[in-house]
Formats: structure tokens, C-alpha cells, sequence
């Protein structure tokens, strides 16, 4: 399989890659403030750390699947399953009313991101030049932060004066847009397969690609303090009497928003391992500010300054697996890195949750203990030798 090198950016499908990648995070986001009130009224109170844990675990199963399948079948089918599952899943959480009826849905629904985004850094990665990529994934990385921005911020105000009911809906039409944008791409693929029984057998050499294993670390370590944010964020907003629970989250992606762009060129023209130094260590000081933060005014400069360290470094973590990846498997390792993003969030939603214990004194500690994980990141790249 050889995929030829584009010479130009900002072509139509690229474009169409963004805008839909927009509309799947705005969509799967809009509901994430609201989850740990609702699912407390289901009598769940206690299974709080399973609402993004379990979310990752399915979407950390299901990346073997989704690297083969993009690299065998079509990054555009694959794309297509992310965002129906968001679509669908978002659609019954109003029915479920129980807690295990919840915690099912959002197993499921784990499936989306397992998809969708494997299918969008594989396709991103055919149609831009090899030099400006950390460039075109920050652009990617602009128009995926602003949904995950506008996303918790608008679903919490549209639970707040319409309701969950109306919020699951909107969230679930949002998706439902995204699939419309994604009927408009032309598949990159060269020679793509029809599905077969054998695209769903995964080898023990399909999982892992080794190539990615380098990013993949650092994608762990920096990646829990996600998992922590997603999980307390709303909670430590509460105890700070912010009433918007995703207000955190306007000011932490609107600060990632405004850096992706300079930092993917940053990483381009000086090495993605030069910028990650930097990066590792201001997530490491944002989530030391978090951590100690004790109005809201201080609860948003550190969210700034945490946007700011996200911001830097995951188009550097992108570009960098895809730098170090072959054509041919390309898919599967980007799959690895997802792999290890979902570990890394799944492992900072659990821990933080056992370590918080609905027990607000102890919320801090959480976020500390995420800042050692970044630390360690730092450590990584600043002391390992690493080959091109």
C-alpha cells in the first residue's frame, strides 16, 4: 500500500475532517458535567469513578479493531461507527432509570471514541505534508478543543433551563451532523477491502505497535490528569460555589485553542521531544494550581494555564507517533496512542475517585498525584535518547 504525499493543507476534505471532528467532541462532552448529578439520582453515587473509566475501557478494547480496521478497510468507515454509536448511546440515557442501566449505556458508548479518532489522525495524516503535519493536527487539535470547550459549558446551561431530557437530545442531533459532514469525504485509502470475518480476528502483534510505544508513555503519564479533570471538575466546581459546572472546562480549552496552532509549527520546526520537555512540565505546575486552588478565580488561572500545557502537547504527541509510524500501519499506531489515552484517563478517573471518596478535603490530592504522573513524563523525555 503507498499513499502519496500531498503538497497542500488546507484542502476541502480537510476542512470537512474539522468541522466534523467539532461537532463529535461538542456533542460527547455537552453531557460529561452533568453525569455525576445525574447518576447520583439514580442512586449511584458511589460508581462515580466508573462514568469516564468505564467509557475508556470500551474505548480502549475496541482500538485494535478500529487501527485494522482503518488501515484494511477505509479510515472514512471507520469514522462513520464513531460517531453513530455517540449518536445512538446519548439517545438512551433518558430511557435507563437505574444506575446499571446508566453504567451500560456508558460502556457502550466508549465505542465512539474508540473510533472516531483513529479514523480522523489516519485520515488527517494521508492528506497533509509530512512537514507541516504537527501544524495540521494543532488546526485539528483548534477545531476538536473547541467542542470539548463549548461542549460542557452549553450542556450544562441547557440542563440548567431545559433540562437532562433535552440535553441528551441536542447532544445526540449534534452527532447526527457530524455524520452528515462525514457522508462528504473521499476516502484516502488506497485499495480499501469490503468487511470481512478476518478484519475482527486481532493477532497478538496487532495490538501494539512498537513504534509508538515512546509517545504511547507519555500519552499515559500526561493523559490521567484528563481522567481526574473529567471525573472531580465538576464536584470541586460545586464546593467552589461555581454554578456553570463546565466553566472550567470554557477557560481550559479556550487557553489549548489559542497554542495548538503555534505549538503543532513549534513541533515541526524544533522537534516534537523539544516541545514535550516544555509541555510536561507546565501540565505538571497547572495541576499543582488545581490542586491548591481555593476560590474560583484561582481554579481558572490554573485551567488556563492547563489549556496552555494540553494545548502544546498533543499535537506534539500526535505528530510524533505518526512520525514514527509506517504507511501501512499507520492505523494501528495511532490505535497504540489511543490505547494509552485511554488507560491514562481511565486510570486518572478511577484512582482519583478512590482517592476523593465523595470526601471533598481529600479532592486535592487527586490532582497532586496527577501531577506526579506528568512529572514522570517530563522526566522520560528529558532523560531517554530516542531514535528518529
Amino acid at each position: 500500500m503507498t499513499i502519496q504525499t500531498p503538497s497542500k493543507v488546507y484542502t476541502l476534505n480537510f476542512w470537512l475532517l474539522c468541522t466534523s471532528s467539532l461537532l463529535f467532541f461538542t456533542s460527547f462532552n455537552m453531557i460529561i458535567p452533568e453525569l455525576p448529578d445525574y447518576l447520583t439520582s439514580l442512586g449511584g453515587e458511589e460508581y462515580k469513578g466508573l462514568i469516564i473509566a468505564l467509557f475508556t475501557v470500551t474505548a480502549g478494547i475496541s482500538r485494535p479493531f478500529s487501527g485494522k480496521l482503518t488501515d484494511r478497510v477505509g479510515r472514512v468507515p471507520v469514522m462513520f461507527v464513531g460517531v453513530i454509536v455517540s449518536c445512538v448511546c446519548t439517545l438512551f440515557y433518558p430511557i435507563v432509570g437505574t444506575a446499571f442501566g446508566f453504567l451500560v449505556i456508558r460502556f457502550l458508548h466508549g465505542f465512539s471514541t474508540g473510533f472516531k479518532p483513529t479514523g480522523t489522525s489516519a485520515f488527517l495524516a494521508d492528506i497533509v505534508p509530512v512537514d507541516r503535519r504537527g501544524e495540521a493536527l494543532g488546526v485539528l487539535g483548534f477545531f476538536s478543543s473547541t467542542g470539548i470547550g463549548i461542549g460542557p459549558y452549553f450542556g450544562s446551561l441547557i440542563a440548567l433551563h431545559l433540562g437532562l431530557d433535552t440535553m441528551f437530545y441536542i447532544s445526540s442531533a449534534v452527532s447526527l451532523l457530524s455524520i452528515l459532514i462525514l457522508m462528504r469525504l473521499k476516502e484516502t485509502l488506497p485499495q480499501p477491502e469490503k468487511v470481512k470475518v478476518e478484519h475482527f480476528i486481532i493477532k497478538k502483534d496487532e495490538i501494539i505497535d512498537k513504534s509508538a510505544i515512546p509517545p504511547s508513555v507519555v500519552m499515559i503519564l500526561c493523559t490521567t490528569a484528563y481522567g481526574v479533570i473529567l471525573t472531580l471538575i465538576p464536584d470541586l466546581s460545586k464546593h467552589l460555589q461555581i454554578e456553570n459546572k463546565g466553566a472550567f472546562f470554557l477557560y481550559f480549552t479556550g487557553a489549548s485553542m489559542l497554542v495548538r496552532i503555534s505549538a503543532g509549527k513549534l513541533s515541526d520546526k524544533y522537534s516534537r521531544v523539544t516541545v514535550l520537555k516544555y509541555s510536561t512540565m507546565i501540565l505538571t505546575v497547572a495541576l499543582i494550581g488545581i490542586g491548591f486552588a481555593s476560590n474560583a478565580f484561582e481554579l481558572f488561572a490554573a485551567a488556563i494555564l492547563l489549556g496552555i500545557g494540553i494545548g502544546t502537547n498533543s499535537p506534539s504527541v500526535y505528530a510524533w507517533t505518526i512520525d514514527r509510524s509506517s504507511p501501512e500501519h499507520r492505523g494501528r499506531a495511532i490505535a497504540t496512542m489511543y490505547i494509552a489515552l485511554e488507560i491514562g484517563i481511565g486510570v486518572g478517573a478511577f484512582l482519583s475517585a478512590e482517592i476523593y471518596n465523595n470526601n471533598v478535603a481529600q479532592i486535592g490530592w487527586a490532582f497532586l498525584a496527577s501531577a506526579g504522573a506528568c512529572f514522570l513524563a517530563f522526566l522520560y523525555v528529558m532523560l531517554f535518547k530516542f531514535k528518529k
